[in-house]
């Protein structure tokens, strides 16, 4: 079953690709669908079923190079099973959601085919995203990290012939890999310690890796800090941190079901999946964590500040994205691995039906995205509101406090501020309660503008707004139903009482991870005693499989996820005073009431405190002026080599070099030996005399040396 989620979206993808002219546009279009709700039944079936314990599931020999043996197999354990759900439930929607977006496009002629490329790339984007959340050994999982970025290239960059959509594309793809690189010496670090990239034989070794010192960039590290860092860098790429994150709002050129994919369920979650695999490592490496939830803290707010002066509808929500993606790092980062999990699950919900419905209204308004050109859309395509009415009420946190009643968005981000307050970093909880303040701002300001007011913009274009065909509108209610109902249900599973977690994660309880866990230490102090690096680690991991089951006990082959012992910041959580469990819903209401002001009561007053403050205005209109920071740092230097290297290197000296022979030298040489070929048989018998005399002489001299 699981090798028929894995490979549905790759078979499809691949006939839709290169047989489309066999089964026509419309076959590929529903073969891909098809086979992708297909892996979504079988991924419900398995995650519904699943018992918490991990599971290993052979497919094939990959990689054998000396001590390096790699298997392309499945890790099946909760954590697979959450993501899953997640990818396949998303891209099955959106797949549907396809038929009626892209029916018509503007970007394409009539005769154009384009259909079947999109459902094919969409295909291919989800099966590498599979790829890389059913990886049992980290390359398998690199391979699929950068199969993601790939699919994104040409998803982002599918209208090629805007230059906007090429650009965006090529940001994206060159932005992420300065964190695959990140990722990649990770990778390689772990393999230099610990002889080994499979994921138990790394989880095994973590506690010796906390003992252990490695030598990087002219200093001294604590292996295992260095290399959570390390491979945090990869997840700030792929999941749009601060610093990385300047690709995620151009990603918005490509077509709207790619915004929805990308931003709600498949790429940007990668990074998060990453450092929640990862938690063995990370619980021995505090101050890489450390660093997460400050990286987290500042993103939430960053780009909530981003979102709050935003025109293009698509480009709001895009932020909105990151600034989650936020919220979820502070949670694993904090150790509350269950909370960041509960928030990608929910967030998958109303962000995916966010970026649908957002799909929706462009598409009645005749592909205009600039929210100042709408109003009063709500008579004109009630369902879509209401759909979109759920999503915001789902990410600005609406319900009813110190109960577990609420839209989804109202469990999952209270439990990652409460989480923050019990980790004791306040610079994080009080940025996050800030950053759901400025959420539920942007969130109402895009809703009051689009469907409340009077119509804005091309009056033509308002008069003739229609709803969405069904099948556009079924993929929203059937998301509107997780975004209502999907914190309620899991919320005790998640984020519940210790042992419910720890049930659901497949996780030994308290005493069993406290013996585990102190046997595991000293497994670690014996191995790292009188050893140097690599072989401490090494021993580490023999060690590790031969202390059975306390190894077991304290690590991946049991849990989905690893606590610590003396790890209590989710118990503390739960503890946190009454006045940090309302503080988001305080936040929540101050940024409604104001959105209120804003658009509702005195629409001018947007314009007069823009007046009022315009250099603030356009430093968060122009995005904290990252890119134009960039530009002058990376670009333009770049650009200048690249210029030097052509014009200099290639041009000159290359290029002149080559011809400079072939022009100049052996010209020269051939003019001088023509001038030898006079046609007097005497001159040739006279040349033949010389050159025999001296090879005799040679021959003779040489010969009296030796």
């Amino acid at each position: 079953m699981e090798t028929i989620i894995l490979f549905a979206p790759l078979v499809g993808s691949l006939i839709a690709g290169f047989g489309w002219r066999v089964i026509s546009e419309q076959g590929a279009q529903v073969v891909t669908t098809g086979l992708l709700f297909l892996a979504c039944l079988l991924s419900w079936v398995v995650f519904l079923g699943h018992d918490g314990t991990t599971q290993h599931i052979h497919i094939l020999d990959w990689i054998q190079s000396g001590s390096l043996a790699t298997e392309w197999s499945i890790r099946m354990d909760r954590l697979t099973a959450i993501m899953l759900i997640v990818v396949t439930t998303v891209s099955a929607l959106v797949h549907l959601y396809s038929f009626g977006y892209m029916a018509h496009d503007d970007n394409w002629g009539h005769h154009e085919h384009y259909k079947a490329r999109f459902f094919a790339y969409l295909s291919f984007f989800t099966f590498a995203m599979l790829m890389l959340v059913t990886s049992d050994n980290l390359v398998q999982m690199f391979f699929g990290w950068e199969g993601v970025g790939v699919a994104s290239y040409l998803l982002i960059g599918f209208y090629y012939k805007k230059p906007s959509a090429n650009a965006a594309a090529m940001k994206a793809f060159i932005v992420n890999r300065v964190g695959d690189f990140g990722f990649a010496l990770g990778i390689f670090a772990l393999f230099y310690l610990t002889d080994s990239i499979r994921m138990d034989d790394v989880f095994a070794a973590a506690p010796a890796l906390a003992e252990t010192q490695l030598h990087f960039l002219w200093t001294e590290w604590n292996a295992a800090n260095l290399i959570g860092v390390l491979l945090f860098i990869g997840a700030m790429g792929k999941s749009a941190q601060l610093g990385l994150h300047t690709w995620l709002p151009d990603a918005m050129e490509g077509p709207t079901p790619v915004s929805a994919l990308i931003h709600a369920a498949t790429m940007v979650t990668a990074g998060v999946f990453l450092v929640c695999r990862m938690s063995p490592l990370y619980e021995y490496a505090p101050d890489a964590k450390m660093f997460i939830i400050y990286i987290g803290a500042s993103t939430a707010f960053f780009a909530a500040t981003v979102g709050l002066v935003q025109n293009d509808i698509k480009r709001v929500i895009a932020y909105s994205t990151c600034s989650q993606l936020g919220y979820m790092f502070v949670a694993a980062g904090a150790g509350v691995y269950g909370a960041a999990m509960f928030h990608l699950l929910t967030h998958a919900f109303f962000k995916a039906m966010l970026f649908l419905g957002a799909g929706s209204v462009i598409h009645a308004m005749h592909h205009e995205q600039d929210m100042r050109n709408y109003g009063g859309l709500r008579k004109k395509i009630p369902l879509t509101f209401y759909a979109m009415l759920i999503g915001t009420l789902a990410i600005t946190g609406v319900g009813i406090p110190l109960t577990h009643i609420g839209f989804a968005g109202f469990l999952s981000k209270d439990a990652i501020i409460e989480s923050a307050y019990a980790s004791g970093v306040g610079y994080a909880f009080w940025l996050l309660v800030i950053a759901a303040m400025f959420t539920s701002f942007y969130s109402w300001r895009l809703m009051f503008l689009t469907f409340w007011g009077k119509p804005r913009g091309d009056h033509h274009a308002h008069d003739h707004a229609h709803e969405s065909p069904k099948v556009m509108l079924i993929p929203l209610g059937v998301l509107a139903l997780g975004a209502v109902f999907s914190g309620m249900l899991w919320y005790g599973s998640f984020f519940g009482d210790h042992d419910k977690v720890s049930s659901f994660f497949g996780m030994p309880h308290h005493a069993e991870a406290a013996e585990g866990g102190h046997a595991a230490e000293g497994t670690a102090a014996e191995a790292t005693t009188g050893h140097a690096p690599e072989a401490a680690a090494e021993g580490a991991v023999a060690e590790a499989h031969a202390a059975e089951p306390h190894a077991a006990a304290a690590h991946g082959p049991i849990g989905a996820i690893y606590l610590h012992p003396d790890n209590h910041v989710m118990d503390d959580a739960h503890h946190s005073p009454v006045w940090v469990k309302v503080s988001p819903f305080v936040a929540m209401l101050i940024g409604l009431a104001t959105a209120w002001m804003f658009y509702i009561r005195d629409p001018s007053l947007p314009g007069r405190f823009a007046a009022l403050q315009p250099a603030l205005y356009r430093f968060l209109l122009n995005k904290w002026y990252f890119d134009e920071i960039y530009e002058v740092l990376f670009v333009r230097p770049a650009k200048w080599l690249g210029r030097f290297l052509w014009k200099r290197g290639d041009g000159d000296v290359i290029d002149g070099s080559i011809n400079g022979v072939a022009l100049g030298i052996i010209p020269f040489f051939t003019r001088l030996s023509a001038r030898a070929q006079s046609g007097y048989l005497f001159h040739y018998a006279f040349a033949m005399v010389i050159g025999i005399a001296v090879l005799i002489t040679w021959m003779t001299l040489s010969g009296g040396a030796e």
